[in-house]
């Protein structure tokens, strides 16, 4: 990558800015596809889709399309979806739909019949004797790319000098394990063509700083100061306190008690809001359930740190019940973990013990005020008693896709416009509360060569 100027992991704890280029210019968004994308791990599915050999799924990303197929029982390989004879895409992908999937033997380009078996490598060509000799195996296989999986998701990269999967999701990979989020499955998800760019759509869900301006209903239940912090290419924000003497280990996840006098009281109220206005996601009705009977099975006055130990040991034991095993977590772990999790680029993970809420917001071709947006939970279940899904095409409704995620699709079109404005100066990132969004713009800028934050000096204009 060449030189720029670009601040330090310290110096996101400063004041900064950043240019606003990467979200409006279609230079810009033209150049992704060769600096970032190509470049990059981005996941691309879920294991539980390819269950069985011959199953597919197509993955699309700006103007690369992949094909993804389980191969045999233990294999998974993924190939640029493009025939090797005249380029036609191998799996076309049904209108309306946000990707293409099933289940064959082989692949066959609707053009001219050339044929692939799982293994990309092209096993007929129509009348083959007249190129005479020249359609070796290595100029007709397809073109494969890279492929590995971590937590339950595919990942692919279609750099073939890429480092591994595990070396690129470091340290988040090792402090997310303990959740064994390959045990989860999809419980619903949804997806939009939205009118903002893929980074003003991911940056949305980054930090919790904007819930006091944007979801102030909230605001009766818990309180949502927040840290962020940097790790590597990716970055982890949590509940913070602004009075130190106040911090408990669990205060940092989205299991921690809520606001007021009665922990009890509060914690159900809390998980309930969030239940009821995140689209059934970011809890579980087991754990809303365990919280509603808190102000029956412990007396008034029991502390906030008593009420949170029974409420997820009762939670416990009621998931035991109907065949739902939680993993072990340490409360070090836990807090270790905070509460949501940004994966470079462009994959947002809201994680607890038995659930999390996820994002990923992709380019729409190379129009930079427009983004293929995606959301979906997953959650554990017993064994076999996972809810079929598909994705579900959603306009950006309360109703679709509940208050909450309707209070940020409002942001995002609003961000997306206001950036354009001839009257906006730069942006003015929090330092402690959105440093998750100014490690994103320094790790951007890396592959980008351009846009890199600044520090603000003090007291200029």
């Amino acid at each position: 990558m060449d030189t720029l100027a670009n601040v330090s992991v310290d110096e996101l704890a400063e004041p900064l800015t950043y240019p606003v280029e990467a979200f409006v210019s279609k230079e810009y968004a033209q150049a992704e596809g060769d600096r970032l994308w190509s470049k990059v791990w981005q996941h691309a599915g879920r294991v539980e889709e390819i269950p069985k050999v011959g199953d597919f799924l197509t993955y699309d990303v700006g103007a690369d399309s992949i094909v993804i197929v389980r191969s045999a029982p233990d294999t998974i390989k993924a190939f640029h979806n493009v025939c090797s004879h005249r380029g036609r895409r191998l799996v076309d992908i049904p209108a309306g739909a946000q990707c293409a999937h099933g289940n064959k033997t082989g692949f066959v380009c609707g053009f001219h019949a050339w044929r692939y078996n799982l293994d990309g490598k092209c096993t007929f060509k129509l009348d083959e004797s007249d190129w005479k000799g020249a359609l070796t195996e290595q100029r007709t296989s397809l073109n494969e790319v890279k492929v590995d999986t971590w937590g339950g998701w595919i990942f692919i990269n279609m750099d073939p000098n890429c480092v591994s999967l595990r070396e690129y999701l470091e340290p988040a990979a090792s402090i997310l394990d303990p959740f064994e989020l390959g045990r989860m499955r999809y419980k619903w998800r949804q997806w939009v063509i939205f009118d903002a760019n893929w980074k003003t759509a991911i940056e949305a869900f980054m930090e919790p700083y904007h819930v006091a301006g944007t979801h102030t209903q909230m605001l009766e239940h818990g309180q949502y100061y927040a840290y962020s912090a940097a790790y590597g290419l990716h970055g982890v924000s949590g509940f913070d306190e602004r009075d130190p003497t106040m911090k408990m280990k669990q205060s940092t996840t989205v299991t921690r008690a809520g606001k007021g006098k009665d922990p009890r009281a509060s914690t159900y109220a809390l998980q309930n809001e969030i239940y009821t206005t995140v689209n059934k996601a970011s809890t579980t009705e087991t754990l809303v359930n365990a919280a509603k009977r808190l102000v029956d099975e412990l007396p008034e006055g029991t502390p906030a740190d008593q009420v949170i130990k029974h409420w997820l040991e009762r939670a416990k034991a009621d998931d035991a019940a109907r065949g739902v095993t939680w993993p072990t977590i340490t409360p070090d772990q836990m807090s270790k973990a905070g509460l949501a999790w940004s994966i470079f680029p462009n994959m947002a993970i809201l994680q607890g013990i038995t659930f999390a809420l996820c994002y990923r917001a992709r380019p729409y071709g190379d129009d930079p005020h427009k983004c293929v947006f995606e959301s979906y939970a997953i959650e554990r279940y017993p064994e076999g008693g996972e809810p079929k899904t598909e994705w579900v095409y959603a306009d950006p409704t309360e109703a679709n896709w509940g208050l909450v995620l309707s209070q940020d699709f409002s942001n995002m079109a609003a961000v997306q416009k206001g950036m354009r404005s001839r009257g906006f100066r730069g942006t003015l990132p929090n330092p402690h509360q959105e440093r998750k969004i100014t490690n994103f713009h320094r790790n951007l800028a890396r592959y980008m060569r351009a846009g890199a934050p600044s520090v603000l000096p003090s007291g200029s204009k």
